[in-house]
């Protein structure tokens, strides 16, 4: 395999993980608003610090793909 076509594999399945936490994400915040009022203040605080941290990883996931993308430009 020639290191374009395992570069582009590895974008790929990055693409794939951060398909996946917007997924999450879209998901939990829907829960968060339908359940606000009714939940638990340690539930809404842990979903809270998840949504945090699943922005946090789709930020760090979407920076390597960028540099990844800008490593295509020297293959």
């Amino acid at each position: 395999m020639s290191k374009l076509d395992l570069a582009k594999e590895q974008i790929a399945y990055l693409k794939l993980w951060l398909g996946i936490l917007v997924v999450i994400l879209v998901s939990l915040t829907g829960w968060l608003i339908s359940n606000f009022q009714v939940s638990h203040l340690s539930l809404i605080i842990a979903s809270v610090l998840g949504l945090a941290t699943i922005c946090y990883i789709g930020y760090a996931i979407h920076k390597r793909i960028e540099q990844k993308i800008s490593s295509l430009e020297e293959l």
